[in-house]
This record gives C-alpha cells, structure tokens and sequence, in this order.
C-alpha cells in the first residue's frame, strides 16, 4: 500500500484533553492544500476549523462524522501526497479501527464465591486495577449498592459502563439472593420496576436507607413516577459545570447591591436610535465597567495561583447563551472604545459565539 501522511486530533484549546468531530469538510479523494479546512472539531470551549500543515489528497477517513470524546493525539485521517495512489494507502495497525482508540473493555473474572461485602468498592483509578469508565448514573448505583463494575463488560460507546449496565448488575445481584433463599424456585426475569421495589424493601431493613434507583422510562407510554431521562452533555457544557463548581467552592464570594437611576441613559439611547444607532442598555453597563476599572486598576488584576498580575488592557468578557451551553467572548481594550463600538463588538462577538465560530483568542485572558 501507500504510505499516507497520519493527521492526529489537535489540541484546539489550552484544556482541551478530547474533541468530538462535528462535520468533514473534505472528502475521501479530494486534494487539500496547506491551510485548507479539513474538518469542524467541538472543543471544551467552541467548534473550531482545524486546518490542514500539509498539502496532499484525503485518502481515509479514520473517525466518522459524529465521532464523540475523541482523544488527543488518536489517528482521525490519513493523507497522501499529490500524485500517489490514495485508493491504497496503508492503515496503519493503530487506526485500522475507530475502536481501537478507545480504552480496553474490561476483561470478565470470576471470584470466587464469599461472604458479601458491605462496604461499596472504590471505583477510582488505582495502580496496577483495571480503570472502568462509569457514566454519573451507572456510578451512583455502583457506589449505592457497592457493586463491581468488573463483573459485567460495558455495553456503552467506547467502553462506557452505562446505568443499563449497573441495572442489569443489580438484577444478577438480586438473583444470586433470591436464589440462596430458595434454591429450588427459579426468579423470572426482574423488571426496573421489580428492582425499585426490591430495592425500597432492601432500603427499609439497611441501617443507612439509600434511595430507590428510579424505573427507566419506556417510550411511548406515561412515565411513571420517578422516571428520568438521561440527556447527553456536550464537553462544553461539562467544562460549564466543572468551571461553576469550582468558582463556588474555590473562590470566596461576596455580594452587593445597589440601585442606579438609569434614566438618562434610556433618554440617551433614544436619541441614538433616531440616528439609527442602536445600543443595548448592557453596552453602557459594559462601558461603565471599563470606565471603574482604569479608575481603579487593583481590580483589574488576575490570579495565576502565585501571583497577582495587573493587566494594562481592560478586556471584558460577556456573556452570551447559546445552544451549546454558556460562553463568555472577550470585548478587547474596552476603555479605548465608544459605546458605538463596544455595541458593534458585542453583537458580532455573540453572533459567532451562537454559530459556534469563537477563536480561542476570542474567549480567553478576559480580565474581568
């Protein structure tokens, strides 16, 4: 075969560890030149164009449309150089497969049969024991019910432990009881919701009552009560959690208030709009941010966990909701502007950060 040029997953942000591809903007065949779009890669932050270094044809597709938790530095295409058959290009062993870029499935062991433990099992990552990864739901029964998730492999994408694969566990436990207690009566087969009650049954004689595990909802019937529906999250909205949380657990927070007469600025942004000149009252709040800060630059400072370093520049960032999730773009050397122009800023910040099109530098090093 051909040898092909390996294209790997970028790392598009600063805390990016994995990327979903969201869309291929080049074919298998088609010749791309350096600094050609190649493909649209969701990021923690925003979807980003990752850009072609070389110049070639596309010869293999290696990671769908759709793919999703992509790592960074996983073979995603293969490249050949102009005039080389790519019809043959040689994948590689590493990349002959989509899933062999996601973690080894557990491997099924057997134990030998003891008394039960009480006390649940760490499900966190230690040296030398195989790391299992649990979706959020899968690992609340897990840890409720102290199950291992080693004795059933994965059903979920790329070697996920899913809350069905938890459920299905807790039903082989809830067997193996029944069947001690009366060995000569075989159980029929647990429904979720025949585990829910088993489970609240269970709940009533344990010293440390834990919550029923809610039914899972079958579609195209009421729900019942309890019922859920799991709703996959983006990596933005996963870092939008990470980052919420940290800033309430590790920054102390103080709060204020007061009330401001805004009504000359309302008389003002009528007497803009007859010149169709049209600012938001959050413009002028903008505005008058930047105007306090270079009054009083000791606000104006960031902390990078040692020192605090006081910026020349003040760069506000906004926020601006989108379907994906929240995102604060930066408005650039904000005191140096008229409201005109911080208005002009904000609507085309917001439109890209709507359309998913933020550079890197648009939405990070705000400082304030």
């Amino acid at each position: 075969g051909t040898h092909g040029i390996k294209v790997l997953m970028p790392a598009l942000s600063p805390t990016m560890e994995e990327g979903n591809i969201v869309k291929w903007l080049k074919k298998e065949g088609e010749t791309v030149n350096a600094g050609d779009a190649l493909c649209e890669i969701e990021t923690d932050k925003a979807v980003i164009t990752m850009e072609s270094n070389d110049d070639g044809v596309l010869a293999k597709i290696l990671v769908e449309e759709g793919s999703k938790n992509v790592r960074l530095g996983s073979l995603i295409c293969l490249m050949v150089e102009e005039g080389q058959d790519w019809k043959q290009v040689e994948i590689p062993a590493d990349g002959s497969d989509p899933s062999s870029l996601a973690p080894p499935a557990p491997v099924l062991t057997s134990a030998p049969a003891g008394p039960s433990v009480s006390a649940p099992p760490k499900l966190e990552h230690q040296p030398g024991k195989l790391h299992v990864r649990l979706s959020p739901a899968a690992r609340n029964i897990l840890e409720t019910h102290g199950l291992d998730p080693s004795n059933i492999t994965p059903s979920g994408p790329r070697g996920i432990f899913t809350k069905e694969d938890a459920l299905k566990l807790l039903q082989e436990k809830h067997k193996g009881k029944t069947s001690e207690l009366k060995p000569v009566v075989a159980p029929a087969p647990l429904q979720p919701t025949a585990v829910a009650s088993a489970l609240q049954a269970t709940a009533m004689t344990s010293p440390y009552p834990r919550p029923a595990v809610p039914p899972v909802s079958t579609p195209g019937q009421p729900a019942a009560l309890g019922t859920f529906t799991e709703i996959p999250a983006s990596n933005i909205r996963r870092v939008i959690a990470k980052r919420l949380t940290e800033s309430k657990t590790t920054i102390p927070h103080v709060y204020a208030a007061a009330d401001c007469d805004i009504g000359a600025i309302l008389r003002l942004r009528k007497e803009l709009a007859k010149d169709d000149i049209k600012v938001s009252v959050n413009d002028f709040i903008i505005k008058a941010t930047a105007v306090t800060l270079k009054q009083m630059p000791d606000v104006n400072v960031t902390w990078d966990g040692e020192v605090c370093r006081q910026l020349q520049s003040i760069d506000i960032s906004i926020a601006v909701a989108t379907d994906r999730g929240l995102i604060t773009p930066i408005i650039k050397d904000v005191a140096a502007k008229g409201i005109k122009e911080i208005a002009a800023s904000a609507k085309a910040l917001a439109k890209k950060a709507r359309d998913g099109k933020l550079l890197p530098e648009e939405y990070q090093g705000g400082s304030f």
